[in-house]
């Protein structure tokens, strides 16, 4: 008996630390983003999978003799060798290539290690050939004088170099992308199209600007002429007919009188549509898909422009103020509503205040809106002709009465369409602009 409970033991002592190692995994790592290029200061990002966890990461980079490194505690709550749980988790480490120690532009080793929490500790590890990169972006406006006005949108071309990862043109607040010019022979050659908000100063200098994940950023001044725009000012009465009509279709489970949720859909739920509207840009294409000029909807009275400011009156007094972002276009009721220009369909659905509505692209994310639809034609993913039938106009959504908003928007921003239906503004404001197309 004593044999045999020695017996035991000793498989016990010698079999229950060889179990655990069996139990420890490995450690799936994955840069996240990949990065292939770095510069004096860049944050690495680091996907770890494992399902006991990790207690320690390590980055490193070398190159010739230089050596950097930066680690992470990351201690799981405890040891778990026989459950699995530990979800996937990301660290940010930031890696500095700095030419005090040695750091020069050129090839070097990024190198991640691991130690699982587990009873082995295993250790894993991922490699990755890069570039060390320590020149900083430099600019060169290539275009002529840009002539803008507020609201409207102007086209830019530019040249990059040095190390950067992002570039476009900022006014104000507001950044646009920019894309390689169509033709050329580099990435480092570019064109922005872009949006002078009609909410920012004509006095407020556009820029070009590039940047990268090191920290680096520059702009540069490019030549232009803003001219002011003096926003129409108007007042829409609020009836009671028309709360009954409108807040039931698109508040119906809310909450308090009908002028108080009429306010939540004329502000909390504009804001949401307007950002999903916005948020499309991330699906346009980075091509042109039209071709000059655009057209308004044929044999339409215009009802409202472009930026209105509009004060929202009820029982004599003001209870709100938005402004329209687009043209209200009127004809006769469920009117054909036809594409303004070729594009494909990134969205075709019922939107809010927008009611039934349809959004094109036209490539570099351009895009127009139509929208209080009373009939969809279209749907996702469909590519359209200018003129092919979309839809019919309604009175759906935040609508009073049978009519068609059109909208256009770049990167997001809204833009006056007006310009767009200008077949010589187009021409000479951004197609001339490109050096080839």
């Amino acid at each position: 008996m004593k044999t045999a409970f020695l017996a035991v033991a000793l498989l016990l002592l010698i079999g229950a630390p060889a179990l655990l190692f069996l139990l420890s995994t490995s450690s799936e790592l994955a840069l996240d983003p990949d990065v292939s290029i770095l510069g004096a200061s860049t944050k690495v990002g680091v996907r770890v999978s494992n399902p006991h966890g990790i207690r320690a990461l390590r980055v490193k980079l070398e190159q010739d003799s230089s050596l950097t490194t930066a680690s992470v505690e990351a201690p799981a709550d405890r040891w778990l060798f026989w459950k699995k749980r530990e979800p996937a988790a990301r660290f940010d480490v930031q890696i500095k290539a700095d030419p005090r120690q040695g750091f020069r532009s050129g090839p070097a080793r990024l190198t991640v290690e691991t130690i699982s929490n587990d009873f082995r500790g295993r250790t894993d590890v991922l490699a990755r050939d890069v570039q060390v990169n320590l020149a900083p972006p430099v600019l060169t406006v290539t275009g002529d004088r840009a002539y803008l006005t507020v609201g409207g949108a102007g086209l830019v071309t530019f040249r990059v170099t040095g190390y950067w990862t992002e570039a476009g043109v900022r006014v104000g607040d507001y950044e646009f992308r920019s894309y390689p010019v169509p033709g050329g022979s580099s990435d480092s050659d570019r064109f922005c199209l872009f949006v002078f908000p009609f909410d920012v100063p004509a006095t407020t200098n556009a820029v070009v600007f590039a940047r990268n994940p090191a920290g680096a950023q520059v702009t540069a001044s490019f030549p232009q002429q803003v001219a002011a725009r003096q926003w129409r000012q108007r007042q829409l009465p609020v009836s009671d007919a028309f709360l009954e009509k409108i807040v039931p279709r698109l508040d119906p489970s809310g909450q308090g009188s009908l002028l108080d949720r009429f306010l939540h859909i004329n502000r909390e739920i504009r804001r949401s549509n307007n950002q999903t509207i916005a948020d499309l840009k991330l699906q346009s294409e980075p091509r042109f898909l039209w071709e000059n000029p655009f057209e308004q909807l044929s044999n339409t009275k215009v009802e409202a422009l472009f930026a209105d400011y509009r004060s929202y009156i009820y029982n004599g007094a003001k209870v709100d103020e938005q402004v329209h972002l687009g043209f209200d276009l009127s004809k006769v009721a469920r009117a054909p509503v036809t594409a303004s220009n070729h594009g494909k369909i990134v969205f075709a659905g019922d939107l809010g205040i927008y009611g039934l509505c349809v959004v094109i692209d036209h490539g570099y994310t351009l895009q127009s809106i139509y929208a209080h639809l009373s009939e969809i034609s279209v749907k996702a993913g469909q590519s359209v002709r200018r003129g092919e039938e979309i839809g019919r106009s309604g009175e759906t959504g935040l609508a009073g009465g049978d009519h068609l908003h059109f909208g256009m928007q770049i990167e997001g921003i809204q833009t006056n369409p007006l310009e767009w239906w200008d077949r010589k503004w187009i021409q000479e404001k951004i197609l001339d602009r490109l050096p080839a197309r």
